[in-house]
């Protein structure tokens, strides 16, 4: 099926039944999983889907719908349900349409072996991955392998000019076991997600990592109550700066739920934090040439040595905002309508080594779990569960769990005094190990 062309005619038909302006999305794809448990295949499923969602535009008022289903009957009464929807809402001057018509040219998003990859290849290695990482003598118990992987097309059409589509592809394989001492079990689980299938890491690898995070915590200890260093590893940098990109959001910051909202141009965090948003990043997962409304991605940087440079718009956010897209528009597949997310977040590497700044550590807590939500968003408040590993004079003693760590925002941030250099560009979060000075943290 031509789907562009599905698309255009859909804004014809919109339009002549009394919408103003209109965006047809249509999202198309196939997905496969393989589930392997105690060496032994569980599940192997494999599915196609495609559907519309279908925004319109009456007299300042926006109605949306969407259908599973691709038979013209079903997408006309979707676009009359639409335009019905849009005579019931609220006006408001705002709502526009995206109106740019260029897209960026983002390499190496489609995968044209993946297809070509024998299934039984791709459930051995699952079953491998699993057998890797039980060979391990100190993991006594598999919670499974899996896996997985998209083949999948985004087309939009609207009455302000847009015509465009691309394709992707993505795979992943992951494994989680325990590790049991006495009556402590541990979990660990490691996973590896690309574009292309040939960039898997390699099951070996995936094994090893997933094996050494259960049961290098069996054993864990407890420690006092005090301020401290805290190492984040690069596992868990996102559960501190999750929240900041939130109070990035530009719809965040119109509504004052942003601890940021009037921090553009000012100094926040420490000189060593620059935070990137990259839709353009070959191979990407996060990347490509237009966002969720139609719009150009970008290579934004978002906090600049510590200083906001720029907040994410869609294009609704922006105008009410008084500027422009940034791109930004994000839906949770044609059923939504487009809200505002990242594509690549990246955090801007540093001097020393992971190994450098434990060795400069004299006390402190090299951080490897987090619960919680990380920086509250509105607030700036930072307050989790923690576990990892603690440090005295530069050398890791024991596992520790059960603690807590808090803090201000703003005192959390302008005291991360180390940026590590190991940042791997494949994670969705891509940062590098960094210390801040000294958090409050809460044990016995």
């Amino acid at each position: 099926m031509n789907y562009l062309s599905l698309a255009e005619k859909l804004v014809s038909k919109a339009l002549g039944a009394g919408a103003d302006a209109a965006e047809i999305y249509i999202s198309a794809g196939r997905n496969l999983s393989v589930n392997i448990l105690n060496n032994e295949i569980e599940t192997i499923e494999e599915a196609d889907s495609a559907g519309v969602g279908i925004r319109v535009i009456t007299d300042g008022s926006i109605g949306f719908s969407y259908s599973n289903s691709l038979e013209m009957k079903a997408l006309e009464d979707t676009i009359a349900m639409a335009v019905k929807f849009a005579r019931l809402t609220t006006p408001d001057e705002n709502n526009v349409l995206p109106d740019m018509t260029g897209e960026t040219a983002v390499q190496d998003l489609f995968d044209p072996e993946i297809e070509g990859v024998p299934l039984d290849r791709k459930i051995a290695m699952a079953l491998e991955l699993e057998k890797m990482a039980m060979s391990d003598n100190r993991i006594t118990k598999s919670s499974g392998s899996s896996y997985g992987e998209s083949i999948y097309e985004v087309f939009i059409a609207s009455s302000s000019g847009q015509a465009r589509s691309y394709r992707a592809s993505g795979c992943s394989l992951g494994v989680s076991v325990v590790a049991e001492k006495g009556d402590q079990k541990k979990t660990g689980g490691e996973y590896s997600s690309r574009r292309f299938f040939s960039d898997l890491t390699p099951p070996d690898q995936i094994a090893a990592k997933a094996s050494r995070k259960a049961w290098e915590m069996l054993d864990p200890r407890m420690v006092k109550t005090q301020k401290a260093a805290v190492i984040f590893d690069p596992d868990v940098a996102g559960s501190l700066l999750r929240g900041v990109i939130a109070a990035l959001n530009g719809e965040r910051v119109l509504q004052g739920a942003s601890f940021l909202a009037r921090s553009m141009g000012k100094q926040f965090a420490s000189p060593l934090l620059t935070i990137i948003d990259d839709g353009t990043r070959a191979r990407s997962m996060g990347a490509s040439p237009f966002d969720d409304e139609g719009v150009p991605t970008q290579r934004r940087i978002l906090v600049e040595k510590g200083v906001v440079s720029g907040f994410l718009y869609n294009t609704i956010a922006a105008r009410r905002a008084g500027t422009v897209s940034t791109g930004n528009a994000s839906r949770n597949g044609y059923s939504s309508l487009p809200g505002i997310g990242t594509h690549h977040l990246s955090l801007e590497t540093g001097k020393q080594s992971r190994s450098e700044i434990i060795a400069a550590t004299d006390r402190g807590l090299l951080l490897s779990g987090v619960t919680g939500y990380g920086i509250d968003a509105v607030s700036g408040n930072f307050s989790g569960g923690a576990s990892g590993f603690w440090i005295e004079k530069g050398e890791i003693l024991y596992p520790v769990e059960g603690l807590t760590i808090a803090g201000s925002g703003d005192a959390i941030l302008n005291a991360i005094d180390m940026m590590g250099n190991d940042i791997d560009m494949n994670r969705s979060f891509a940062a590098p190990t960094f210390r801040v000075a000294e958090m409050q943290i809460g044990g016995i």
